[in-house]
């Protein structure tokens, strides 16, 4: 018998809720649990550490799949209370700063498609082949952990020294030696940042709250919440997002904050269930991240969130539409908290009219003249103001297809995995005061419409006719994949995985400019922790 799609997420630690609707965990001792659960592997060392356990740092995430390992692999037994507890306990004792997680909250949202460059060589040479560089890069641990970690791979993976270009090179020494000393240096257990964090007083997030954001494939959009205390770090979420297409849906659902900042939030959006991951900035002021769907993080949108309370500060959050052609008359809607006072977006834009005005939101027409200098515009409503929230340009010079590698995999089929689909954004490029398309100085102008379709990457791709049956594309950009599984009208009567190039044909006036890129469809995750 297969096992379920439950089964393998639970196996894999992301099914037991960092976010549970109940209250019985929170009044779980975790402390206690600690005691009687991890003991019997782990040596006690004073002042309530424990050997392994205080000698590393992690996000909720990773101390989720630890616990996780302990019960499915030395059979330590936990409800789903007592683990939700044992990991807000952890995360809250042994987390990560938020600067500490800046540079790759790709791995921990679930970004889709992202291609990342190793800030160390030797640590992604080594460490990289088999798992993300992310993974590694959101962990803290002294250098006899880190080195111990090395251990526990070779003992629980034997064939990692030969395996993915490991045969080049005496890899266990390396990795024990030169590596375990980067990996402490870079990824080190002690630091400034998490002494000042750990000395700060966790943040209240409770109150009213200004959003705005942006969901590839559907577009901007802006809208409030409100946020209520339930509990020790525990909240209820209400919000409403209106999306610049005109539509509208509805979030609701718990949040529970690690770490005192790491926000992990359980909705149901529109008729989505729907997972928040995102940041609790210091002081309790703004909330950044992604969210995407609980069963395909591949769909899904990023988010900012400003107070709209008492303790709001005057800002401009987002301008809709973003961009503005020199030459044009446009209505724009400017998003924001304490938007009052003359609205201004700088040389060769004049307001010809206000429309429609209250503390978050103006509505204006405004013209650009023809010679406006092309570029990010600052926009203020009286003493608030907000950077690089729309842009001016002539014409658009190019388009780049997001993400530039973009990855489908099959599912479905009679098979216990769900299909994975790949959302596509054009995103319009103008050149830089040089001139030059394609120089460092570019414009980014943001995502416009695009006409999609898709060819074949390559002969074996046409021989195989791989268009027909890897998958199709929607016109919002959604690729999705076919069934999984042999596929007998093929030939070899293999798969429907294949090489593709999607196309993106913007049209800008009377020009039409096109941008492609290679898209994968692949076969299944099998294995598909929270931390990839």
């Amino acid at each position: 018998m297969k096992p379920s799609r439950r089964a393998l997420l639970a196996i894999a630690g992301f099914l037991t809720p960092l976010v549970s609707t109940g209250g019985a965990w929170a009044a779980v001792s975790a402390e206690a649990l600690v005691n009687s659960k991890c003991a019997s592997c782990h040596t006690a060392t004073g002042e309530g550490k424990w050997d392994r356990i205080s000698e590393s740092r992690r996000t909720p995430e990773g101390w989720d799949m630890t616990v996780a390992r302990m019960s499915f692999a030395h059979g330590v037994k936990l409800t789903g209370d007592e683990r939700s507890a044992i990991v807000k306990h952890l995360s809250d004792a042994y987390g990560l700063a938020p600067d500490e997680t800046l540079t790759h909250r790709y791995i921990v949202d679930r970004t889709p498609s992202v291609v990342e460059h190793a800030e160390n060589k030797l640590i992604g040479d080594t460490c990289a082949r088999c798992h993300s560089y992310g993974r590694i890069a959101v962990q803290r641990r002294t250098e006899a952990d880190w080195r111990k970690l090395v251990h526990f791979h070779v003992g629980q993976f034997p064939a990692i020294e030969i395996q993915a270009g490991g045969r080049d090179r005496n890899w266990f020494e390396i990795a024990t030696g030169d590596t375990v000393k980067e990996l402490a240096n870079q990824y080190g257990f002690d630091s400034a940042s998490w002494k000042q964090w750990k000395a700060q007083k966790p943040a209240d997030a409770s109150g009213t709250w200004r959003l705005v954001g942006h969901r590839p494939g559907m577009g901007a959009y802006e809208g409030s919440a409100t946020i209520t205390r339930t509990g020790d770090d525990r909240y209820s979420v209400d919000m409403v997002m209106r999306y610049e297409n005109g539509t509208s849906e509805t979030a609701k659902g718990a949040a529970v904050v690690y770490t005192g900042h790491e926000w992990r939030a359980s909705v149901k959006q529109g008729n989505r269930e729907v997972n928040q991951v995102m940041s609790l900035g210091t002081g309790g002021t703004e909330l950044t991240g992604r969210w995407f769907e609980t069963n395909n993080d591949s769909i899904g949108g990023t988010m900012r969130a400003v107070r709209a309370d008492k303790a709001a500060q005057p800002s401009v959050l987002s301008v809709q539409p973003a961009m503005l052609r020199a030459g044009s008359r446009a209505r724009i809607a400017i998003n924001g908290v304490g938007l009052n006072g003359d609205v201004d977006l700088g040389n060769g834009v004049k307001v010809a009219k206000v429309l429609e005005r209250s503390a978050d939101r103006v509505v204006a027409e405004v013209e650009v003249e023809k010679d406006a200098a092309s570029g990010s515009r600052a926009v203020k409503v009286g003493s608030a103001a907000g950077s690089d929230v729309v842009k001016i340009y002539r014409q658009i010079d190019y388009v780049k297809i997001i993400p530039e590698h973009p990855m489908a995999r099959l599912g479905g089929g009679g098979g216990a995995i769900p299909k994975v689909p790949a959302q596509l954004e054009a995103i319009a490029f103008a050149a830089g005061p040089d001139g030059k398309p394609g120089s460092a100085d570019d414009i980014a102008l943001g995502p416009v419409p695009a006409a999609w379709s898709v060819d074949n990457l390559n002969k074996v791709a046409a021989e195989m006719k791989d268009t027909k049956y890897a998958g199709r594309i929607e016109p919002n950009g959604l690729f999705v994949p076919n069934g999984a599984g042999p596929n007998p009208e093929r030939k070899y009567k293999t798969n429907n995985a294949g090489e593709l190039k999607v196309i993106a044909s913007v049209k800008d006036g009377s020009r039409t400019v096109k941008a492609t890129a290679p898209l994968i469809v692949t076969v299944q995750r099998f294995n598909d922790p929270p931390i990839r």
